[in-house]
């Protein structure tokens, strides 16, 4: 995928505010941040919401209709133009954006820069609250966006496929999944808000894009997304996220190397 498949700046998107067909939510992490101040008509993006409720693990992916029905119920419809983003932690629209595209939405890009960026580019900012009308969404899954822990056990003897731990080395060393390495997803980014220049994210991506098939993880599936992006938007279209991440992993006792520091891996 091209970089402008993935990514809007502020500047484009300021030139977009008329579009009646333009959706815009705010993925941060809490709803306290959406309410501190928010791109105008933005709808706020809980991650929750479009997660699996009976699920044992927290944020994992919905199965097909269910998804299918949050996301209509959100106000977004097939033909809807999305547009996701988050205040000081791009991980958290970079998952949003995951779970739509996993869900066969394919006109949705994550604002580079988040709500930083529009406000450096000119844009307003309020706090009323907004929520779009229910819409219908017909989902086409992409099931190769998605990992399940099957698939990392039977990859961990794999040559052709690495799996990637995404979080900090600190946290790597404290706990990971037997087999796999570490790039962290904080080497991709500027700060928490801007991804590297497509360029760049090349160089730091090579050596693990030589695999044929990528799965990146973390601790909950929000961070991996990172990763997973960079990879499409530099050619490697075969990269998924483990949706588990360490929290499956860990639960459901599967192996691991590290150092057992559990409570320097947990702060992370």
């Amino acid at each position: 995928m091209k970089r402008e498949e993935i990514l809007i700046e502020a500047d484009e998107l300021l030139q977009k505010t008329n579009n009646q067909n333009m959706l815009v939510f705010d993925a941060s992490i809490t709803d306290d941040m959406y309410l501190m101040g928010h791109i105008p008509g933005a709808a706020y993006f809980d991650h929750e919401r479009f997660s699996d409720p009976s699920h044992r693990y927290e944020f994992m992916i919905s199965p097909g209709p269910l998804l299918a029905g949050q996301i209509g119920a959100a106000g977004i419809s097939n033909d809807s133009e999305v547009i996701v983003y988050a205040c000081g932690m791009l991980p958290y629209a970079v998952r949003a954006w995951w779970v739509l595209r996993y869900a066969g939405h394919t006109n949705v890009r994550i604002l580079n820069g988040g709500l930083d960026a529009w406000k450096k580019a000119g844009g307003q900012v309020e706090k009323e609250v907004h929520q779009y009308a229910p819409a219908a969404f017909k989902a086409n899954l992409n099931p190769g966006m998605l990992a399940g822990k099957e698939e990392v056990l039977a990859s961990i003897e794999n040559e052709e496929v690495a799996i990637v731990n995404v979080l900090p080395q600190v946290s790597y060393e404290a706990s990971h999944i037997v087999g796999s390495s570490c790039l962290s997803a904080l080497d991709l980014m500027q700060g928490m808000d801007y991804l590297l220049p497509t360029e760049e994210l090349s160089q730091k991506l090579k050596n693990v894009a030589r695999h044929k098939r990528i799965i990146t993880y973390c601790g909950g599936g929000i961070a991996a997304a990172v990763n997973a992006a960079a990879h499409l938007m530099t050619g490697h279209e075969n990269a998924a996220i483990y949706d588990g991440s360490m929290y499956e992993w860990l639960g459901e006792g599967l192996p691991v190397n590290g150092n057992g520091n559990w409570e320097i891996w947990k702060n992370q």
